[in-house]
């Protein structure tokens, strides 16, 4: 059974930094697209930052410039480092994975079960 296990989420003031977790159980992770989702609570999943196989990253706007997204295929983990986090970053992040190279769309195969971040203001 395929697993993706994220951590990291919690709560922090405006302008404070976190940095996400993904655990994936896929094999051989260096096969796999993968990205970060997040939904806000009554909003639709927004594709925030992804992550080729080969390290080739994009970023949603409303994040480019404040998050970084890496991988370490040695030990199949997932990062997203979060600077300079807003009211309006607040929501449940998600990862995901898929062969396919879906980019910023939430069409990914794998999903994990998320971890909330909450930044007040």
């Amino acid at each position: 059974q395929v697993q993706l296990v994220e951590s990291g989420g919690g709560s922090v003031q405006a302008g404070g930094s976190l940095r996400l977790s993904c655990a994936s159980s896929l094999y051989p992770f260096s096969a796999y697209y993968m990205g970060w989702f997040r939904q806000a609570p009554g909003k639709g999943r927004e594709g925030i930052a992804v992550i080729g196989r080969v390290g080739a990253t994009d970023y949603a706007l409303s994040v480019k410039g404040r998050f970084t997204i890496s991988r370490d295929n040695a030990n199949n983990i997932l990062y997203l480092q979060m600077n300079s986090l807003k009211a309006e970053d607040t929501g449940m992040y998600y990862c995901a994975a898929d062969r396919v190279d879906w980019r910023l769309l939430p069409r990914y195969n794998y999903w994990g079960q998320g971890t909330q971040v909450t930044v007040s203001s």
